[in-house]
């Protein structure tokens, strides 16, 4: 099955610039095709796939921030072709 997450790193403290520029950095290295926004970052692939790469890079972010929060959503298709259509 495929999916598309979007994700947003809220962190609660200042200086949050770094945290969020090396989660993202490391979601581009993972291979997952993306979409960066100024508001979220958009990965889309695999149920599996997507899954363990988020596993493993959600955790070392959240500590690098600290206090924080992610926000995650989750459609159950490959929605990275969508375009408005108005």
């Amino acid at each position: 099955m495929n999916i598309s997450v979007e994700l947003t790193l809220t962190p609660l403290k200042d200086d949050f610039e770094p945290a969020i520029i090396d989660f993202i950095k490391s979601l581009r290295a993972s291979g997952l095709k993306m979409i960066e926004t100024p508001l979220s970052t958009q990965v889309f692939g695999d149920y599996d796939a997507v899954m363990k790469i988020l596993t493993e890079e959600i955790k070392p972010a959240l500590a690098k921030i600290g206090d924080g929060l992610i926000y995650m959503k989750i459609v159950t298709s490959d929605r990275s072709d969508y375009e408005p259509n108005f």
